[in-house]
């Protein structure tokens, strides 16, 4: 028997975290690791902030849950701020991105089908993609690595190649409900997408009567600097999955449409037990007045550019290890000449603590509220890294 009871489907590290700190988080034995993955672009705000502390203890004193039978009232209030700030009129709150993700997929369908054309529940996805792990999503992002063991990929989503108009163009037709993108891949390796893309998207779908889908689940509540990554390109979708930061760490996340996207979700259509509960809206509030905050957003462009400069000179300084740097605002990746696995490993031995990704790809995504002086100390232990691994290489050719 393992000696732990839990499945084995992650592939964790030995690291067990006390407490946080900001951008710090703790063991028990007092080892600070700085914490450049916010659990996955999850620790927008970083550990143990105390706005959202105070906003989470003062709502579990009076309510946890009632069930979306009732009014919501925080609710109301965090869909309106979201609908006030983005393209949205509709919000439908839930607990992740995946379920984000589905709600959009569901919403897209359904809308069509409510406007007579049944046959148009195609989803139209781009190559290295990643919209979650439930069996519509894991079809949605279509990675064969993923899919694999699962039975029959679920029906109705069609993959083109990122960035190929004219494959996208022969693939649409009478079966198809939507494009679905994420303005920056993640999962993927941090591959921007290119504006005047996203504006091709946008062509498409009016030309074609068809929705367009954005998946903001990691790029989106300030990420790259505005409150959603596709507001760089003036392009809006109709549908958007949002999850990660905009619970600061608490599981929550949402699907925002347009009024008349929305209308598709009547009562019945849809549903969730948990998704809105009081203790998600007080949460979901309480980032929201920190990154809606005078100057926040601006705060975080400067602090990206400030971040991906030093980590390109990394790049210039150690060629034989880093290749390439990717991304924008706080959501960055460098791409590695070695394993990526092997530099994160390093990374850990320096007390940073990044994510890997598809591509050869590291992912660096720091709490939005980062410093400049912590960025310095990021990039100081990143250093500590690639020469870290260097001398393992020189080693390794040695032997």
């Amino acid at each position: 028997m393992s000696a732990t009871a839990l499945f084995g489907n992650y592939a964790r590290s030995k690291l067990a975290f006390d407490h946080g700190e900001g951008v710090w988080l703790v063991t028990k034995d007092g080892r600070r690791f700085l914490d450049c993955g916010s659990g996955i672009a999850v620790n927008s705000l970083g550990h143990s902030h105390p706005h959202l502390v105070s906003a989470l203890q003062e709502q579990a004193g009076k309510l946890w849950h009632v069930s979306n039978l009732h009014q919501t009232p925080e609710g109301e209030r965090l869909a309106k701020r979201l609908s006030e700030t983005t393209f949205a009129d509709k919000v439908l709150f839930v607990n992740s991105g995946a379920e984000a993700m589905e709600a959009a997929i569901k919403c897209a369908r359904r809308y069509h089908y409510d406007n007579g054309a049944p046959e148009r529940f195609h989803i139209v996805t781009f190559e290295g993609a990643f919209h979650g792990r439930t069996l519509g999503t894991i079809a949605a992002g279509g990675q064969e690595k993923y899919l694999e063991g699962f039975g029959p990929k679920a029906p109705g989503f069609d993959q083109v190649p990122t960035g190929d108009l004219e494959a996208l163009k022969a693939v649409i037709g009478p079966q198809t409900a939507a494009l679905a993108i994420e303005p920056i891949q993640g999962e993927g390796g941090i591959r921007e997408i290119p504006t005047e893309y996203l504006r091709a998207l946008r062509k498409l779908c009016d030309e074609n009567g068809i929705l367009l889908i954005f998946d903001e689940i990691q790029t989106g509540v300030g990420r790259t600097g505005k409150l959603f990554a596709h507001q760089w390109s003036g392009v809006e979708p109709d549908i958007m999955a949002v999850a990660k930061g905009i619970g600061g760490g608490f599981p929550m996340g949402a699907c925002l449409a347009t009024e008349e996207t929305a209308k598709a979700l009547s009562p019945g259509t849809h549903g969730t037990t948990f998704g809105g509960n009081p203790l998600a809206m007080a949460v979901g509030n309480a980032v929201l007045d920190v990154v809606l905050g005078d100057g926040f957003l601006e705060d975080v462009q400067k602090k990206g550019l400030n971040l991906k400069q030093k980590l390109a000179g990394l790049v210039d300084s150690h060629p034989k290890v880093l290749e390439q740097v990717r991304g924008n605002g706080l959501m960055l990746g460098i791409k590695c000449v070695v394993p990526a696995a092997e530099y994160v490993a390093a990374a850990y031995d320096a007390g940073l603590l990044a994510v890997p990704a598809g591509d050869n790809v590291v992912r660096v995504m720091p709490p939005l509220t980062m410093t400049d002086d912590e960025i310095a100390i990021a990039v100081e232990r990143l250093e500590q890294a690639a020469i870290a691994v260097e001398e393992k290489l020189v080693e390794g050719a040695a032997e």
